[in-house]
């Protein structure tokens, strides 16, 4: 088998027998990503596109914690009180990483063990081959920080069955591996203490059918259990406005429905009420790129929000958890600032064609 390896600060990008790997290596920072981190795992994909000798890329993350928590949110917030760009350019960067892992013209088999939130999911479900284990936690927690599920999520989420995305969007909900494949984020369940083994196989999958390799060690994850709930989440988000939704939670006589549309009120009501009209949108959008399109264009505007400042004070700094949004309640948030959102950013515009 040849084995060849670059070891960067926080990526490690090497070659193992037909398989390229890129370990994502910031474990004591949840792996998550950097500007730099972006560019080194595009330049990777970029080479590896090319050369016959890569069969099959894997994705994977270092520690025992997860794949990837998302991007470095402090990093983000320190840039825009600096106002120098880098995360604009992170988002614009990233976003066309994403792409690129969605049209990519080989396999990619992405591991996604323990947490993978927000960027992680952007790094992981947009891949070919898409392995969760009993440790896997997903979510897309971004409403909760005056954001919204980017990264392509608002394509995967409006694609999932029923109503399930919206309510994995409003709410920021953790879920596991069965429930994830149940979504369609995921496509695959492997023991997560078989995941070695499985990349060593797929290093010697010279010629093979990736697909049928990972097939070979995948195993039943079990019911998912948001599928139990699939009724009741259909009727409570089955509207397009979040004020509906939360009425019918409240006159459900679900104590479950109750709970879940207090969870929806404890995040950015600017957030909640711009990522339900963006994944409504997104159904008539045809592709990933038209999505990323348009999330780029929100982004640009929550970034510069007092939201996203208040939001990963309470959750990330002083991690008091008490938010203090602006404005605080749903009825201020009006449906002209809802659109202003969406509108073109002229020169700045992300500008993804469709593969």
């Amino acid at each position: 088998m040849t084995v060849s390896a670059a070891t960067l600060e926080d990526l490690i990008v090497r070659r193992e027998g037909a398989a390229g790997r890129i370990t994502v290596n910031r474990p004591k920072a949840l792996n998550s990503l950097t500007l730099d981190m972006v560019h080194a795992f595009t330049r990777a994909l970029a080479g590896w596109a090319t050369d016959d000798a890569v069969n099959v890329v894997v994705i994977d993350g270092a520690g025992t914690r997860g794949l990837c928590a998302g991007g470095d949110i402090r990093a983000l917030l320190e840039s825009g009180s600096r106002d120098d760009g880098m995360a604009e350019t992170f988002w614009s960067d990233e976003y066309k990483l994403n792409a690129a892992i969605g049209s990519y013209p080989k396999p990619i088999v992405a591991f996604m063990d323990g947490i993978v939130m927000g960027g992680g999911v952007g790094i992981s479900a947009h891949a070919s081959c898409r392995v969760v284990t009993e440790k896997t936690m997903l979510a897309m927690p971004e409403v909760g920080i005056g954001l919204l599920p980017d990264v392509g999520g608002t394509w995967l989420l409006s694609r999932a069955p029923g109503e399930l995305g919206t309510y994995l969007a409003l709410t920021g909900s953790r879920i596991g591996g069965a429930d994830a494949i149940h979504a369609g984020l995921a496509d695959y369940f492997v023991q997560s203490e078989r995941l070695p083994e499985l990349a060593k196989a797929l290093s010697g999958s010279e010629g093979a059918d990736v697909e049928a390799i990972v097939k070979s060690f995948a195993s039943d994850p079990g019911p998912a259990p948001l599928a139990e709930k699939a009724a009741a989440i259909d009727v409570m988000f089955g509207h397009d406005t979040v004020e509906q939704i939360l009425e019918t939670a409240r006159t459900s006589g679900d104590d479950w429905a109750v709970k879940t549309a207090a969870e929806v009120e404890a995040k950015s009501p600017t957030s909640v009420k711009v990522t339900l009209a963006a994944l409504r949108g997104a159904r008539a959008l045809d592709s990933l790129e038209d999505c990323l399109n348009v999330e780029f264009r929100i982004i640009a505007r929550m970034f510069h929000a007092p939201d996203f400042r208040e939001g990963v004070r309470a959750a990330v700094i002083d991690k008091d958890q008490s938010p203090r949004w602006q404005p605080p309640t749903l009825s201020e948030v009006s449906e002209a600032s809802v659109s202003a959102h969406f509108a073109p950013l002229g020169p700045r515009e992300l500008g993804l064609i469709p593969a």
